[in-house]
């Protein structure tokens, strides 16, 4: 599989994407997160059961598509 995100500088986990399929899954993340949140604005407990899920989905394939992996970095460059 190929790098979809940049690792962050400082810190844990991903930074901005990289990669035309990395834009892609950011945006189509963001479509569901927002539509969920406007489909069901009076339902709570639903937009949390659409999110949920798709925030680990979301985040596992951040993690497994990030430069080097998810990890700490203290500033060092790559």
């Amino acid at each position: 599989m190929s790098d979809w995100f940049a690792p962050k500088r400082y810190g844990y986990g991903a930074g901005l994407p990289i990669s035309w399929q990395g834009w892609a899954l950011t945006i189509g993340f963001l479509i569901v997160a927002l539509g969920s949140a406007l489909a069901f604005v009076n339902r709570p407990i639903l937009v949390f059961a659409i999110l949920i899920p798709a925030v680990l989905l979301f985040s596992l394939i951040a993690a497994r598509t990030t430069r080097g992996g998810w990890r700490w970095r203290w500033g060092e460059k790559e």
